[in-house]
């Protein structure tokens, strides 16, 4: 028998990789054919690796002509259609041959290129199924390819639970299950907004302690788990985590490529360090459409929008093509920063100037841009016209332009097809409930309240996370759960005293009860960002900036006491709400009350 090292070096092997098309592989299996070796398995199995990249009608051709094949053949051109999405089908079809076959059985070979396809969204729906085969065909322990191919399956379904207990089973995880495991933590916690829920904190929480366990066995990071690191970071706002992060790359020389510097950009924009993520792009000597959108997403939540609009400017300059994201961020930063003209420009060049149809999320920007100026005829006009039917992102934006203006009937309107598409979403009750509050009319928002009642709907709990010397505390609305929770109620007491001395008049309209104006101004008093921030005047140095991340929109109240706050104390202020941040200086707001 044939030594494996000179069967791999044979001529027909190095003519099989030589082949760019159709032609030139027929003319390699010729002479496979007229040398014989076309009966062996082994180069059979790279004539069919091969000529699925041309045809996979012939390497179909070539399978169905082979008198008895092997598992493994049925393994090898399984595998080879996996890697193209268009050709999963033909190797569902295959293994569907191997199920009916009388003699063949799937093996540890066989699945580990299922689960990978199943990977991709037609087809999530064959994973647990495929994974019920795994119990029927192969006996535990499973090989450890099995593992990690179901460990990433779970992961892209979004079942972190059973990915997490899978990876809990595997001894010695290698860098790449451990890689796959933090970024789909970091990427569950992932949006387009700046928003974070328990859930979000929770899943990139889990990827930080997953990276401590991680640094204790030993394992070293590479550039995978960096960039899954600091987008955890990102998501949770943790300066501290993802500066470390930073620091490991430069201790260890680690190259600082697109992909980690994009990462860093983004979180050092996400944690309030716009100028630290400036300096960082400058220094990057490859940016591509990902970089720069990070840099303008960065300027566009810090309320920045001509910076945004230059970089935007610069970077079509450069000739790159500006990506949905891209388009996305721009407009925001436009919204935010009340550029109507330059957004409205944006708009129109996505199918001017690059030939696509605007989608959901640049319509959603549309709305959000027209209805923040006061535009809100012309928005509501845009929403009816468009060439699909609106979401209830597009109506929730509606509304809360409706709110911002005081509109009522335009509110009321988009309640009801918001009420229709999401019934079980608290905020689109809670954003009419503060309008109907705001103007005193109590009985609709205690009609509003029940049908939230009636509907099973809880309205979503305000939370804010303060990061102190590099630890995260969190704080629900009247929280008294918290260690120094006692110190915290004393310091608010001692803020309100210090507000009415700088004439602070409490917005109780902010309040959603029918209840006396003291109440409603204690009710104010114990919002979580208020509790945050009073925690950190106690705990954090007073040449320190007190960083907070709420996952809702900043109430108006909350708004105009921090800017005393930090006038009063004389502290920098820092808060990334669910829109954007507010950069707290000397009295004023970064965003200019324009949010």
């Amino acid at each position: 028998m044939k030594s494996k090292s000179l069967m791999s070096n044979h001529p027909i092997l190095q003519k099989l990789q030589k082949c760019h098309s159709l032609n030139t592989l027929k003319q390699a299996h010729a002479q496979m054919v007229a040398t014989g070796l076309s009966l062996q398995t082994y180069y059979l199995s790279h004539l069919l690796n091969t000529s699925s990249k041309f045809s996979s009608t012939y390497a179909i051709t070539i399978f169905n002509s082979i008198p008895f094949p092997t598992v493994f053949l049925y393994n090898t051109l399984i595998s080879s259609f996996t890697r193209h999405t268009h050709q999963i089908h033909l190797a569902f079809s295959l293994y569907n041959q191997i199920l009916t076959h009388k003699t063949l059985h799937p093996n540890s070979f066989t699945f580990p290129s299922l689960f990978k396809a199943c990977g991709f969204r037609p087809w999530l729906q064959h994973g647990p199924p495929l994974h019920a085969h795994v119990f029927k065909f192969l006996q535990p322990p499973y090989d450890h390819f099995v593992q990690s191919s179901l460990l990433n399956f779970y992961a892209k379904y979004g079942k972190l639970c059973v990915s997490r207990y899978l990876f809990s089973q595997i001894n010695e995880p290698d860098l790449a299950t451990w890689n796959t495991m933090l970024a789909a933590y970091a990427q569950s916690a992932s949006h387009v907004s700046y928003s974070t829920s328990f859930q979000d904190a929770d899943m990139s929480l889990e990827a930080l302690y997953l990276f401590r366990d991680m640094q204790l066995s030993q394992r070293k990071p590479n550039e995978v788990t960096l960039v899954a690191l600091i987008s955890a970071c990102s998501n949770l706002g943790a300066l501290s985590q993802g500066a470390w992060a930073h620091g490991y790359v430069l201790r260890n020389n680690l190259e600082l490529n697109r992909f980690v510097g994009t990462a860093l950009v983004d979180m050092y924009s996400k944690c309030g360090c716009l100028n630290l993520a400036c300096q960082l792009f400058d220094q990057l000597s490859e940016r591509d459409t990902f970089c720069y959108t990070a840099m303008i997403g960065g300027f566009a939540v810090h309320g920045h929008g001509g910076q945004a609009l230059e970089l935007y400017r610069k970077m079509k300059l450069e000739g790159l093509v500006p990506g949905d994201a891209t388009i996305v961020v721009t407009m925001f930063a436009c919204s935010h920063g009340g550029l109507v003209e330059e957004g409205l420009e944006i708009f129109e060049s996505i199918k001017g100037v690059h030939g696509i149809e605007p989608k959901l999320e640049h319509y959603g920007c549309l709305i959000d841009l027209l209805g923040r100026a006061g535009r809100l005829k012309e928005a509501k006009e845009r929403l009816q016209a468009m060439p699909m039917k609106p979401n209830a992102i597009l109506w929730r934006s509606l509304l809360g332009a409706a709110k911002l203006h005081g509109n009522i009937e335009m509110g009321e309107a988009a309640l009801k097809h918001l009420i229709e598409l999401e019934p079980e979403t608290s905020g689109n009750y809670v954003l009419m409930s503060n309008m109907y509050a705001s103007i005193g009319r109590w009985n609709d928002v205690k009609r509003v309240r029940m049908q939230m009642k009636d509907r099973g709907v809880d309205k979503l709990p305000g939370f804010s996370l303060v990061d102190i010397n590099g630890a995260m505390h969190e704080f629900l609305t009247g929280d008294k759960a918290h260690p120094f929770s006692k110190e915290i109620y004393l310091k608010i007491g001692d803020i309100n005293r210090r507000l009415q001395e700088y004439g602070h008049k409490p917005r109780t309209s902010e309040v959603l009860l029918d209840v006396e104006e003291e109440d409603k101004e204690d009710v104010l008093s114990y919002h979580s960002e208020r509790l945050a921030v009073a925690f950190a005047l106690i705990a954090s140095p007073s040449s320190l900036p007190i960083r907070i991340i709420k996952n809702l929109r900043v109430c108006g109240d909350c708004h105009a006491i921090t800017k005393v706050i930090s006038m009063a104390y004389k502290r920098d202020i820092i808060v990334r709400d669910r829109n954007r941040f507010h950069h707290f200086k000397y009295g004023s707001c970064s965003c200019l009350d324009y949010w």
